[in-house]
């Protein structure tokens, strides 16, 4: 474990790093769209972290999304600005855990309105939460 990983461990627990990420993507979000998920929600799963967005289309993207032709126009602007940004998803996730981003996935919904967002790490950071809870126990 490297010192910035533990200093984040020993500072923040699980749930609250959660919350942080969440909040961190809603805002640069906002700042990069021009308005954020209506709700986002960070899982921590073995050396996954995983975010559920909803409500993440605009009222523009809500009326394109009823034609076909629309659907891909939005499915594929949407990839476009997440490759454009790849850099910029992965740096708050290593920032926020300490750990390295080895591959990221995402994928609009153009149905539900819903965003995923996955991130494959270096390390199992669940595992990590649990052996610091356990040593600051003893």
């Amino acid at each position: 474990m490297n010192k910035r990983m533990g200093e984040i461990l020993m500072m923040t627990s699980k749930k609250k790093l959660e919350i942080e990420l969440s909040e961190a993507f809603i805002k640069f979000q906002r700042d990069l769209i021009g308005r954020g998920p209506q709700e986002a929600k960070t899982y921590i799963v073995e050396d996954m972290i995983i975010l559920r967005f909803k409500g993440v289309l605009t009222t523009e993207e809500k009326h394109l999304v009823t034609h076909n032709t629309g659907k891909s126009l939005v499915k594929k602007m949407r990839q476009v600005l997440r490759e454009m940004y790849s850099k910029d998803y992965e740096e708050i996730i290593e920032r926020h855990t300490g750990c390295k981003v080895l591959s990221s996935h995402s994928d609009t919904s153009t149905n539900t309105g819903e965003r995923i967002e996955v991130f494959v790490m270096d390390r199992n950071i669940n595992k990590l939460f649990e052996e610091t809870n356990k040593h600051n126990l003893q």
